[in-house]
């Protein structure tokens, strides 16, 4: 009777061990499963993006970058050169115009050059105003926002708008239309030091109507082919250098 419960007893404490090691073995398969496949953290990370935002009071400022330097560029982000700032301006408000009126960094002087054909850096009602990424470009046809957009302003609807088939009127009672306007321009002039892509700059945007914001400005990473230029230039100098 002795030998039965000792056996009986052997029995059970193996089956307990066994339940406790299939326990074991699926708190590892469930801890190692949230590591892998699209519920990782890694899967949830978004892509980097160029610009800075910023809004204040009516103003909102949209993909706030200084520019990387294109190669053979007048714009080498080096201390003692100059750079430009992009980005686009909002006015969200529905009647009262505003304007950019000035820009401060410790980087440098900035140069505010307003759209063509207007005497100041002004963003009317509902509108959107580009400042460029090159001279080149505030110089010729109507800007692209960040999105490749062109910017569009709202005007009143049209008075001779003819109803639909239905026999409704027209959908919305506004008109988004194109301006057709020019960007403006930006320069940081006479840097004070070199501008790093990595790094974020304290700029400063004074508005006449709606205040002054301060936004930490990034630099462009640029595209593939500009650090590829600019990598194989800084190769190039250093070899000479050492010759």
């Amino acid at each position: 009777m002795t030998a039965l419960k000792a056996v009986t007893a052997s029995t059970g404490a193996r089956r307990r061990m066994v339940s406790v090691a299939a326990l074991a073995a699926g708190a590892a398969l469930v801890l190692s499963g949230c590591g892998a496949g699209q519920i990782s953290q890694t899967a949830t990370q978004v892509a980097a993006v160029n610009g800075n935002h910023a809004d204040i009071d009516r103003i909102s400022l949209r993909n706030v970058h200084i520019v990387f330097p294109a190669a053979g560029s007048e714009y080498t982000n080096a201390k003692g050169g100059k750079a430009i700032i992009a980005l686009s301006v909002i006015n969200n408000g529905e009647t009262v115009t505003d304007e950019l009126t000035s820009i401060t960094t410790d980087l440098g002087s900035v140069k505010i050059t307003p759209p063509a054909g207007d005497p100041a850096f002004r963003i009317e009602p509902q509108q959107t105003v580009v400042a460029a990424t090159s001279a080149a470009a505030a110089q010729g046809t109507a800007a692209k926002d960040e999105h490749g957009a062109t910017p569009s302003t709202t005007a009143a609807p049209s008075t001779s708008a003819k109803p639909d088939e239905h026999g409704a009127g027209p959908a919305s009672d506004k008109t988004t239309v194109n301006p057709e306007k020019k960007p403006g321009l930006i320069e940081i002039t006479g840097l004070t030091r070199d501008i790093t892509p990595g790094l974020t700059y304290p700029v400063t945007f004074n508005f006449k109507q709606n205040g002054t914001v301060t936004v930490q400005v990034p630099v462009d990473a640029g595209t593939l082919a500009d650090r590829h230029e600019g990598q194989a230039a800084t190769t190039e100098g250093e070899h000479k250098g050492g010759h």
